[in-house]
């Protein structure tokens, strides 16, 4: 990528020295979360999506879950510390995090929410997260991601 392609992930990366592989791929609206791994060529297992939800107390939370699991909302609320959770609307997603849905990251939102990465990812070598625009991944250390984004590892799939 030229320079004046990076996303502000890359930059708070790139400021933070942290080794990071981006990913470019033709977005489509329709495209699942698996076929974006399909097209990047990695197991699915690898791919995480970033999910934002909001606590019954009203605060929000951050859950980065590999592509193909599902949220499990009660454990969700047991690792947040609350008695529920739920996700929030599409229409608060770029208000809220300055991102859009398909390009949500875990790093770099307007504001640092708590934020809970599933814990299969602390085993793997390298894993990918949207790089904050649509048809843009970034493929990093989970170590990395856990550092600059503040994640809690916890069990929060079905």
């Amino acid at each position: 990528m030229k320079n004046n392609e990076k996303t502000n992930v890359m930059r708070v990366l790139d400021g933070k020295k942290i080794a990071y592989e981006s990913h470019a791929y033709t977005p489509d609206p329709a495209m699942s979360g698996e076929e974006i791994a399909a097209l990047l060529k990695e197991d699915a297992e690898h791919v995480f999506k970033t999910l934002v939800t909001q606590g019954r107390s009203g605060q929000y939370y951050v859950f980065v879950v590999p592509v193909k699991a599902e949220l499990d909302l009660k454990k969700a609320a047991k690792a947040a510390g609350e008695k529920s959770v739920g996700m929030i609307r599409q229409k608060e997603l770029l208000p809220l995090t300055g991102y859009v849905h398909g390009g949500c990251s875990p790093i770099g939102m307007k504001k640092q929410f708590p934020t809970f990465i599933h814990q299969t990812a602390e085993g793997m070598e390298r894993i990918f997260v949207s790089a904050g625009k649509v048809g843009f991944q970034i493929e990093l250390s989970p170590a990395d991601l856990i550092r600059v984004a503040g994640c809690v590892s916890a069990d929060i799939v079905s």
